[in-house]
């Protein structure tokens, strides 16, 4: 999923807990799945701008050259404007967009 697709709110709002525990019926099992999703959008942000950035990269050691560079500024903001994992990992839960399993529950249907 690509999370620059997700529409979720930027700011942060009250949400009902039991209601969105209701696919999993337990609120720590899905304060659980959703803290891992944002790991997982986490690592993927930061991965994507690391490598946007190494573009406009400068390998020189030279101390008294700085200069700013727009796009590297640009791309940087709008990273920046990006709703936090943990609210796009909450929409995506909404949605019902997030796999999960506990294989411990299907190993007591066995």
């Amino acid at each position: 999923m690509d999370y620059r697709k997700i529409a979720a709110n930027s700011n942060t709002e009250t949400q009902d807990v039991m209601r969105l525990s209701e696919p999993v019926g337990n609120v720590y099992e899905m304060v659980r799945i959703i803290s891992k999703r944002a790991n997982q959008l986490s690592v993927e942000m930061k991965q994507d701008l690391d490598t946007k950035l190494q573009e406009f990269a400068s390998y020189s050691d030279n101390l008294e050259e700085v200069f700013e560079n727009h796009e590297q500024i640009e791309i940087s903001r709008f990273y920046e404007k990006l709703p936090k994992p943990s609210l796009l990992a909450i929409e995506e839960w909404k949605e019902q967009e997030i796999y999960y399993r506990n294989p411990l529950k299907e190993k007591e249907l066995f």
